[in-house]
Order: structure tokens, then C-alpha cells, then sequence
């Protein structure tokens, strides 16, 4: 299965009619429709409601529609689960917050299950947020843990509230958060998942925006997270190859094709000796840039 790309995805509260009517004419690669962070506890079944009659009657420009529900072990994560699964149109992807380990997206798998099976209904994908202390001490085994798992996104704002950080999301230097970084990106890459870095928390696409989504997309990221709409088309382009990247990525790949058919035991081009590491950056590359590749 092709995975969605997921270069800028904007959270937007299902609770505001207008972001809601707003959201569906951006084209961001997601939008993510918020029923938890972004929604105050005596609107959650409004919100609910709200995100429901917007899957069912908008017409998105985006790629893909997911909703982040409420955590595991609220009052309101299992409602929001069984409304959803019972929809004709549902979302692409539920983003799990506050993961904290195996047996979190285990009920979700569970719940999901039990609504899918009577119409025998295509699996809904789910992505993990990565937001408490437990969670990314357990990156690893929530990676593993579902095989309804698309990706994991890092969750700075509560991460760094649970770890007596100041606002560091958004005024942080590059090493601040390395090793968090660093854990979230092997556990996605061990199994194959996309990984997402969590939002800069100002709303304009300044330089310190650009400098977060730049880093991040060097590192290896495959996208980020947005919190105002006019920070996609930034987003995109950070996360997005250049033409000649894409160009020379082409050439990795097809000069090591051509070797591979010929018995050849090494190949070189434009003075650079090519390898299979050099290939798995090239496909990734291609991957990111929305490039299919036979195989």
C-alpha cells in the first residue's frame, strides 16, 4: 500500500465552523480535523458532531483527512472511535494521542476492529503521537505494535510541559531536541513508518519556521506538522526535493540497475563509487518527492 504523503499537515479544531469551512479549500498534503487538544471538555461531543458532518459533506483539497481523537483512557476516545468507524466516509488515518505504549494502540486496533467487521470495511489507517515521557521511552514497542501503523509524529507542546521545558518547541536551538528526534526517527525507520515532526508553535512562517522545517526535513524527516494555514506552502517546499535532487536520485538508481543487470560488482558516477546505501537515500529521496520506482 502506498503510503500518504505527509509533507505539511494542518491541525485545525473541529469545534470552529469556520477553520472547519476554511480547511477544506487548503491544499495541504493532510488536514488533521482536532477533537482533543484543541477542544475544550464541554465541547468535545459538539466537536465530534462537527468533524462527523464535515467528513460527510465537504469537498477537500487536500490529500487526506484525519482526525486526532481524544487519548486512550478518557471518556471520550472510544465514542469518537465508533463514530467514525461507522461513517461511509472516513477519515484516511485516526492520530492516537498521548501513546504511551503497545497496549494503547492494541485498543485501538481492538475497538477499530469490532466496528470494521460487519461490512467487512477497509481498515482505517492510525498514526501515533509521541507527546509523554512513557511514550518516547517506548518509541520502539509502540512502532512495532499495530499493523495498522502509518506514522509517528512527535508531540513537542506536551512532551516539553511533562520534562520542565520552557516554551522550547519554538525557541530552541537545533540540539535541543536530538535525541528525541533521533529515537522517533529509528523506531519509524525500523519499521517502516513515515515520521512526522511536531509543530513549530508560532503561527507565522518566519525564519525560525523555516529553520525548524529545514532541520527537520535534513534529518530525515518526511513532514511537519502546521498550526496556521499560512505555513503549508513553507512546509512543502522544505520537505519537497529539488528538481535537480529528484535528477540525480534517477540516475543513482538507474545506473545501479543497469550494473546489477550486467554482473557488475561496482559502479561509479560522476566520480562518485555507488553502493546499496546510496540506492536506499536515492528511493527515499524519490519517495518524498512523490516519485514512483519499480521495484
Amino acid at each position: 500500500m502506498r503510503q500518504v504523503r505527509r509533507r505539511a499537515c494542518l491541525c485545525v479544531p473541529a469545534s470552529s465552523a469556520r477553520m472547519l469551512a476554511k480547511a477544506a479549500t487548503i491544499a495541504a498534503d493532510e488536514i488533521v480535523l482536532d477533537l482533543e487538544d484543541a477542544v475544550a471538555v464541554a465541547a468535545k461531543d459538539e466537536a465530534r458532531d462537527a468533524a462527523v458532518t464535515a467528513l460527510r459533506g465537504s469537498r477537500w483539497s487536500c490529500g487526506s483527512v484525519a482526525v486526532r481523537v481524544n487519548a486512550p483512557g478518557t471518556p471520550w476516545c472510544h465514542l469518537d472511535l465508533a463514530a467514525l468507524a461507522a461513517l461511509p466516509d472516513r477519515p484516511g488515518s485516526i492520530v492516537v494521542p498521548k501513546v504511551e505504549g503497545a497496549a494503547d494502540l492494541h485498543f485501538v486496533d481492538r475497538l477499530l476492529d469490532g466496528a470494521e467487521a460487519p461490512a467487512r470495511l477497509r481498515p482505517i489507517r492510525i498514526q501515533a503521537l509521541i507527546e509523554t515521557p512513557a511514550g518516547l521511552a517506548r518509541v520502539a514497542e509502540i512502532a512495532a505494535s499495530s499493523p495498522r501503523l502509518d506514522a509517528l509524529i512527535i508531540g513537542y507542546a506536551d512532551l516539553g510541559a511533562a520534562l520542565g521545558r520552557a516554551d522550547t518547541a519554538r525557541d530552541d536551538g537545533p540540539d535541543t531536541w536530538a535525541s528525541t528526534r533521533d529515537a522517533v526517527l529509528l523506531a519509524a525507520r525500523v519499521n517502516g513508518l513515515q515520521a512526522i515532526d511536531g509543530p513549530y508553535l508560532g503561527t507565522k512562517p518566519d525564519e525560525r519556521f523555516r529553520a525548524s522545517a529545514g532541520e527537520a526535513s535534513r534529518l530525515g524527516f518526511d513532514g511537519k506538522w502546521a498550526i496556521h494555514p499560512s505555513q503549508v506552502a513553507s512546509l512543502v517546499e522544505s520537505f519537497t526535493p529539488a528538481p535537480e535532487e529528484i535528477e540525480r536520485a534517477r540516475a543513482v538508481v538507474d545506473a545501479l540497475d543497469q550494473a546489477e543487470r550486467a554482473g557488475a560488482g561496482a559502479v561509479a558516477l560522476d566520480g562518485e563509487m555507488l553502493d546499496e546505501a546510496v540506492r536506499v537515500r536515492a528511493l527515499r529521496l524519490l519517495s518524498r518527492a512523490g516519485v514512483e520506482v519499480r521495484a
